[in-house]
């Protein structure tokens, strides 16, 4: 259409102002809740709490005839922070104040009949089922991080708190981890999203306590969490933003792929492409809009738009103006 004067186009679906799209977003939220029942799905038909196991018939003994037969136990936990708060000055409520038992359930059927069948026993030696070694935990960790462990991913995995944690001989200075470092012990089962973070371009993410850098909890609750992917956030822009709040709007033009999720065009653990881009532009772009008008072969002498930041040259607000001729996220 040829455009006279100071006509302006009609508006399309890719140029209408950001608040648009905001109510559009605004009302399908509002349905998808409806045909919930008025809840998210994550937070319906929750898993009730898994009981904690128990001796039959066991009672709690002192906590020095614990120490006559596990001396070396006692060794390793002196410390630790499970080892200087159970059974000391510092325990509070019924359960801290028995030691050892506070965990590994009363010990007097242990003490006539030694074996793992009369005790409690956590970790890869246990006959317990993973929920119900979990439910000893909870019953100190059950707030805080720990709230939405019943269902998690990894709860629904069976992996138990002894997996990742170490009670008597953590290697870890915080956590008590089984590893020495955060993002070791996670690429135990994550392996290919810690390769990512070898490509050239990456998050600042490090174990060796770098100013700035990052670990996997930066983003995700290994816990559990109401968002999937388990971030720590209720949405993926709502995480990114935390750090990259330029990005975050509001915009009187908004770039709708944006709007609906960084990772349309971002790879958040690491990708050949600066910076974290899915795609080297111009095919990034390309995989929503179509090249009639500017052509990207580089043989031709339209190779201007594939030189350098490609579209970006001069669509340089990408994500956003506030310009109110930024139509086109040049401005």
């Amino acid at each position: 259409m040829e455009l006279r004067g100071t006509q302006r186009p009609p508006y399309s679906r890719r140029m209408r102002p950001g608040w648009v799209f905001g109510l559009v977003g605004l009302v399908g939220a509002l349905v998808v809740v409806a045909g919930c029942g008025g809840r998210p799905a994550s937070l319906r038909a929750a898993p009730t709490q898994t009981e904690v196991p128990k001796i039959s018939g066991a009672t709690y003994v002192a906590n020095d005839v614990c120490k006559g037969c596990h001396e070396d136990k006692f060794k390793e936990m002196e410390n630790t922070l499970h080892g200087k708060l159970l059974g000391t000055k510092l325990s509070k409520g019924a359960l801290q104040p028995q030691g050892c038992q506070a965990c590994h359930g009363p010990g007097s059927k242990h003490i006539e009949n030694p074996g793992p069948t009369t005790i409690i026993v956590l970790g890869k030696g246990s006959f317990l089922p993973a929920p119900e070694q979990g439910a000893v935990c909870l019953q100190c960790h059950e707030r805080g991080k720990r709230i939405l462990w019943a269902g998690s991913p990894h709860d629904s995995r069976d992996v138990v708190c002894e997996t990742c944690h170490s009670v008597h001989s953590p290697k870890s200075k915080k956590a008590q981890l089984q590893k020495e470092t955060e993002m070791a012990l996670c690429a135990q089962c994550h392996q290919a999203k810690t390769a990512q973070f070898q490509r050239s371009s990456h998050m600042p993410a490090s174990d060796l306590g770098e100013a700035g850098s990052l670990v996997c909890t930066s983003c995700h609750n290994p816990h559990g969490s109401t968002t999937d992917h388990l971030i720590k956030a209720i949405s993926t822009n709502d995480l990114c933003t935390s750090c990259h709040a330029d990005k975050r709007g509001p915009f009187l033009w908004v770039h709708p792929p944006v709007m609906e999720s960084c990772m349309n065009c971002h790879q958040p653990h690491g990708s050949n492409n600066a910076p974290l881009l899915r795609l080297k532009p111009p095919r990034l772009c390309q995989r929503c809009h179509d090249t009639n008008r500017h052509p990207t072969n580089p043989y031709t002498p339209s190779s201007r738009y594939v030189f350098n930041a490609s579209c970006l040259n001069c669509h340089s607000n990408i994500h956003g103006s506030n310009a109110p001729s930024g139509m086109y996220f040049t401005r």
